[in-house]
């Protein structure tokens, strides 16, 4: 009778206790975010770090991811695709590998192609190059931002409204703005229109001057811009103080990010450009987003920050679905998912692993008495153009 009522009472007691107490014994979920700390990237990498950091603490706070705790380590890739690959592979092999947060696209296919043999899962939240989603498509590396040809497809039916006839293009010389430069240059020259002069500037350019020169001379009406980080503040800066703007229209390819306009003064006031995600987008799961945030950190999320906390969110969906921590069975179980996202219920495309979500173009203007980006055109995640033929999975 006595080893019954210690039976009884045991069950008694674990009937009482929370599910969270309860699934403490699971494997915990393991992060390593890696971006930059240093380098040209230094200041997206913070808001990235901040933002990932965030959706962790938020997690943890309400129990967990499917009963397991998170954590996390962090890396600094210092903004190159060596240092990169060098702090992911250690992250991996530590046991962090859940990788997120990389910057430029450089650093996500440089990781990307070493997942298998890390035992790894990649989220790139800001790399934008096709080539991610095309032929360096990995089984285990996910998109879960804009990518260039999903930008371009909006682009191209944004563009239909320009009146302007004449372009150039100033864009970073590395993969990332010559994609953006050249699928610019073709989808206006298919609409009849001119593009003579193309300009690719090295990265960590400060003296802008000679190329604003040749902006100028180039009597062209409007200029895409693919520039961003430091070089973009730095451009926006000397083109205010030259004079190309506001004379020359700047159309921006992720220039106007909110941590570039705050950086530039006044200078891009006005300009129009893609926006990767605003505190407007009027869903259910956003809405409680930037409440919390602000909660927190008495201000908006920035586009970076928000972007961030998507991918994560991501990471914990697929552990969630896959009742599994381990990077191979993530893996599957996002393949094809439906997932409840701040930008609505989206898709994570099984053919390449983008993540497939509206998109937004909008104007650098006062809102909430601050300058930021303001979304005045949204367009349907249907004009996401087809996977891409290489990407073979």
């Amino acid at each position: 009778m006595f080893t019954k009522n210690r039976i009884l009472a045991a069950l008694a007691l674990t009937a009482a206790l929370p599910l969270a107490a309860l699934a403490q014994g699971k494997e915990p979920v393991k992060i390593g975010l890696v971006s930059s700390k240093s380098g040209v990237f230094a200041q997206q990498g913070e808001e990235v770090m901040r933002a990932v950091q965030f959706a962790i603490d938020e997690a943890n706070a309400k129990g967990g991811v499917d009963g397991r705790k998170v954590e996390v380590q962090t890396a600094d890739d210092e903004g190159t695709p060596d240092a990169g690959r060098r702090v992911a592979e250690k992250l991996a092999r530590d046991g962090y590998n859940l990788l997120i947060g990389a910057i430029p696209s450089s650093i996500s296919l440089a990781l990307a192609q070493n997942l298998e043999r890390w035992d790894a899962a990649y989220f790139a939240v800001a790399s934008k190059s096709d080539k991610l989603t095309g032929d360096t498509c990995r089984p285990r590396s996910f998109r879960t931002n804009h990518s260039d040809a999903m930008d371009m497809a909006m682009i191209g039916q944004w563009a239909k409204g320009f009146k302007e006839k004449s372009f150039a293009v100033l864009a970073a010389d590395y993969v990332w703005g010559r994609d953006s430069g050249e699928s610019f240059k073709k989808a206006v020259e298919a609409q009849g229109k001119t593009v003579p002069l193309s300009l690719y500037v090295p990265m960590g350019t400060k003296d802008f001057s000679p190329y604003i020169a040749q902006l100028k001379a180039s009597n062209v009406e409007a200029i895409w811009v693919a520039e961003t980080g430091r070089d973009a503040i730095a451009f926006a800066k000397q083109a205010q103080e030259f004079g190309l703007i506001p004379a020359k229209k700047l159309i921006g390819h992720s220039l106007i990010l909110n941590f570039m306009i705050e950086g530039s003064g006044e200078a891009l006031k006005d300009t129009i450009g893609t926006i990767p995600y605003a505190v407007d987008i009027d869903t259910p799961r956003n809405k409680a987003f930037v409440t919390a945030w602000k909660a927190k950190f008495n201000r908006l999320p920035s586009d970076n920050e928000g972007g961030a906390y998507n991918g994560t969110q991501v990471i914990f969906e697929g552990v969630k679905k896959a009742g599994s921590v381990k990077p191979g069975d993530v893996s599957k179980a996002l393949r094809g998912a439906q997932i409840d996202s701040i930008y609505g219920d989206v898709t994570m495309r099984a053919q390449d692993n983008q993540l497939v979500l509206p998109n937004y173009v909008g104007r650098a203007k006062v809102a909430d008495g601050v300058l930021r980006a303001v979304i005045e055109q949204r367009f349907d995640p249907s004009l996401t153009p087809a996977p891409s033929p290489l990407c073979k999975m």
